[in-house]
C-alpha cells in the first residue's frame, strides 16, 4: 500500500497513472463517494503491492535502500537501473513489500439498548477478519456483584466465523458514567467480589469468551492497592478457568501523575499481573475540550515510553481512536459539545465547504477549518492514512504487542487496508 496526498488540481485519473493502478481500484479502496471531486490535502491509500518512491534531491540508491530496509543491489535489479548511475530527481523507484510483523489487534464494540444495531453488526462482520479480539463493551457491574450484560445478537457468530476471540469487557459504569463509589464497593467488599468473579466465569463459559478485560475508571486514589489486590485474585481465578485477563489503563506519563483518572492505575502492577494492557492513548481532543488532535503522536509516544519503564513491550496494546471531532468556534469551556465524526465524514465536510486539509507535523494528525452556512466557524481534527501510519510506525519501532481500537461503528476503511498490509494479525482461536 502507498499513501498519496492530493495536491491542487490533481485528478484521480492522474494519480492512478502515477502509480500504475486504476481509478476503480483507488475509489474502492478508499470508499470514495465523490471520486471526481477530491479535496486538497486528502490522503488516499493506493492499493498496490509494495510502493513507489520518487527520488528527492540528495538521494542515492544506498540512502533509499537504508530507509526502506532493503539493499541497493535489490533496488537496482528490480528497477533495472545501473547501480553506478546517478539517480535523476523525480525518478520513480519501485520498493518491494517488506516482511510483515505479527501483532494482536482488538476493537471495542458498544451495543446499546435491547439489540445490536445493523450498523454495528455490519462493522463487526466487515472488520473481524482483521481482529484478534472483538471486545464487547460492556458488562456493567451492579452493586451486589452481578452483571448487566449488553445485547449480543449475532456478534458471537460473527466472531466465530472469523476465528476472532471474544473479549468480555467489565466496567464500573453506573447510569452512564464511571462511578468511583461503585468501584470502591467492587474493590473492597469481599462478598461483592465473590459474586462478581463467579458471574464473570459463568458468563465467559456460557458465551465463549477468551479474555476478561477490566475497564475500571475514575477510581479513588486510595483504592489503588485494593485494585491491585483484586486483579491478583481475579487473575488466579481466571487462570483456573482457562481465561486470559487484561486491563485498560489511563494515559499516564509518570507514576506520580495526579487526577482521579490516573492515580489508581498502577502501571507496574498491571504489567506484572495482567496478560496484557490497553493504553487508552486518545481523547486529548475530546467533545467538551478545546480543538486538538484526538491522539497526537507526540503525546501518545510520551505515554508509551513511560509504560515501557514499568512493563515489557509485549504486554502493551496501543489504544487508537477511529473517529474525530468537529468543534464550533470560538471554543467556550462548558459550552456546546463537539460533534463526533468518522474520517469519511470529515472528508465529506471538507469537500462540501471547500476546505483544504492541513497536516500538523507534531501531532501527526490532519485538520481543517471551515465556515458553515450560518456563518459559524468550525475546526475539525480527525484520522487519516498518515496519522494511522504514524501509530503503526510507533508499534514497529517500540515492538509493542499490538493495537486496540475505540470503537467500531464509524467508517475508516484506510485503517483496515493499512493494518492488513503491514501486519500479520494473530488469531488465537
Amino acid at each position: 500500500m502507498q499513501i498519496h496526498v492530493v495536491e491542487q488540481g490533481q485528478t484521480l485519473y492522474e494519480i492512478a497513472n502515477t502509480y500504475s493502478t486504476s481509478i476503480a481500484a483507488i475509489t474502492e479502496a478508499n470508499e470514495l463517494d465523490a471520486p471526481n471531486n477530491l479535496v486538497v490535502g486528502q490522503a488516499l491509500v493506493i492499493p498496490i503491492i509494495g510502493r513507489f518512491y520518487f527520488v528527492q534531491p540528495g538521494d542515492s540508491l544506498f540512502s533509499i535502500a537504508q530507509r526502506f530496509n532493503t539493499t541497493p543491489e535489490e533496488l537496482a535489479q528490480i528497477n533495472q537501473f545501473p547501480i553506478g548511475n546517478v539517480l535523476p530527481v523525480g525518478f520513480r523507484l519501485y520498493i518491494p513489500q517488506q516482511p510483515q510483523r505479527s501483532i494482536q489487534s482488538a476493537a471495542y464494540i458498544e451495543p446499546m439498548g435491547d439489540t445490536v444495531s445493523q450498523t454495528l453488526e455490519t462493522a463487526a462482520r466487515k472488520n473481524s477478519p482483521y481482529l484478534t479480539y472483538l471486545s464487547i463493551f460492556s458488562y456493567n457491574v451492579n452493586r451486589d456483584g452481578t452483571l448487566t450484560p449488553p445485547p449480543l445478537n449475532g456478534l458471537t457468530d460473527i466472531a466465530a466465523e472469523n476465528n476472532t476471540a471474544l473479549m468480555l469487557v467489565v466496567t464500573n459504569l453506573e447510569e452512564g458514567a464511571f462511578s468511583a463509589e461503585l468501584g470502591r464497593i467492587i474493590l473492597t467488599v469481599q462478598a461483592v467480589q465473590n459474586t462478581l468473579l463467579d458471574s464473570i466465569v459463568n458468563v465467559a463459559e456460557e458465551v465463549g469468551y477468551t479474555d476478561v478485560h477490566f475497564d475500571f475508571e475514575f477510581l479513588r486514589a486510595e483504592d489503588r492497592e485494593a485494585y491491585n489486590t483484586f486483579l491478583r485474585r481475579a487473575k488466579e481465578r481466571f487462570s483456573q478457568a482457562g481465561l486470559m485477563m487484561s486491563t485498560a489503563l489511563a494515559p499516564k506519563t509518570s507514576g506520580t501523575q495526579s487526577g482521579q483518572w490516573y492515580e489508581a492505575h498502577d502501571y507496574a502492577a498491571h504489567g506484572e499481573i495482567a496478560d496484557f494492557v490497553v493504553l487508552m492513548t486518545y481523547e486529548w481532543g475530546y467533545s467538551y475540550g478545546p480543538p486538538l488532535a484526538v491522539s497526537p503522536l507526540d503525546e501518545v509516544r510520551r505515554v508509551v515510553e513511560y509504560a515501557l519503564t514499568e512493563m515489557p513491550a509485549e504486554k502493551i496494546m496501543l489504544g487508537q481512536n477511529l473517529y474525530g471531532y468537529d468543534w464550533t468556534l470560538p471554543y467556550e469551556e462548558g459550552g456546546e459539545a463537539a460533534r463526533a465524526v468518522s474520517p469519511q465524514q470529515a472528508i465529506t465536510i471538507a469537500r462540501e465547504n471547500n476546505a483544504e486539509i492541513q497536516f500538523d507535523p507534531g501531532s501527526q494528525a490532519p485538520f481543517f477549518i471551515y465556515t458553515d452556512n450560518e456563518g459559524n466557524q468550525h475546526e475539525v481534527w480527525f484520522e487519516d492514512a498518515r496519522s494511522i501510519q504514524a501509530k503503526f510506525n510507533l508499534i514497529k519501532e517500540l515492538d509493542l504487542r499490538g493495537i486496540a481500537y475505540w470503537k467500531l461503528g464509524l467508517s475508516f476503511p484506510q485503517n483496515w487496508l493499512l493494518l492488513n498490509d503491514q501486519f500479520d494479525i494473530e488469531k488465537i482461536v
